[in-house]
């Protein structure tokens, strides 16, 4: 069974930010020349997408995740608790910011870059307020940076949509059917973001904070809570930063403040 786990950093990934991950794979595991030229062509095609279309894609990738999905109910702990901290974050910049809670076990959160911040029961049952803040900064960051965007762009130039939209005339975002929004949505959950980019969003989510006169140490213990549960051998997270690296380079930043 995949284990999700927060920021996916030792999830497997169908997609990265550097590059895609098919099946087309051989059997060295590089992917080959006409698949990598048939994806780069889509990427530039799909970045083209205008603003409402990429919007409009977002929405419908959470909506989508939102019916696969069982959201706490408005009186749960865990709801109350996300909308107490959560309750002057309702925009920022022209994001409108959406969270909610899945029921699941998961220690996970992901952002669809419309501004849906979504949230596991996993996580909140782990992790104090102070720390659950941080991740949902760091999520907000992946949106604002345009990290989540990328990686839906990816996503989507990557699946059958793209095709389908291409051949039959239709509007790249009218043509998406439910399970290519399902994909979509679970390479967003699982996207594995770069070491520059969780850097990037973990400056965005200590700074966002202090703006807000809010405690943004939890950033340090939230990142040591993962490197006990989950250690800190550099091998399993890939190009990523492990979470010891960044809790000590949070703590450093935080001091020189």
């Amino acid at each position: 069974m995949q284990r999700s786990v927060w920021l996916s950093i030792l999830a497997a990934s169908l997609f990265t930010l550097s590059g895609c991950k098919t099946t087309g794979a051989g059997a060295g595991g590089e992917m080959s020349a006409s698949s990598a030229i048939d994806i780069g062509s889509s990427v530039v095609a799909v970045a083209s997408l205008s603003d409402e279309e990429m919007l409009e894609l977002g929405k419908r990738t959470a909506a989508n995740e939102d019916q696969r999905n069982q959201i706490a109910a408005p009186r749960s702990k865990y709801a109350k608790r996300l909308q107490k901290l959560t309750a002057n974050w309702t925009k920022i910049d022209k994001a409108n910011l959406d969270f909610k809670v899945y029921m699941k076990n998961d220690v996970n959160a992901f952002a669809v870059p419309n501004g849906s911040i979504r949230v596991y029961s996993g996580l909140m049952d782990k992790f104090t307020d102070d720390e659950l803040r941080y991740v949902l900064a760091h999520e907000i960051g992946h949106v604002m940076l345009g990290h989540s965007k990328r990686a839906l762009q990816l996503a989507h130039a990557s699946s059958a949509a793209r095709q389908a939209a291409a051949s039959s005339g239709n509007g790249a975002v009218a043509a998406i059917a439910a399970s290519e929004l399902g994909a979509m949505g679970e390479a967003l959950i699982n996207a594995q973001f770069s070491q520059k980019q969780e850097n990037e969003a973990d400056d965005y989510a200590v700074d966002y904070l202090a703006k807000q006169k809010l405690k943004n140490a939890g950033a340090v213990t939230a990142l040591r809570k993962l490197e006990k549960l989950y250690g800190n051998d550099r091998s399993a997270f890939s190009s990523h930063p492990a979470p010891g690296e960044r809790a000590k380079r949070m703590e450093q930043r935080i001091k020189a403040k």
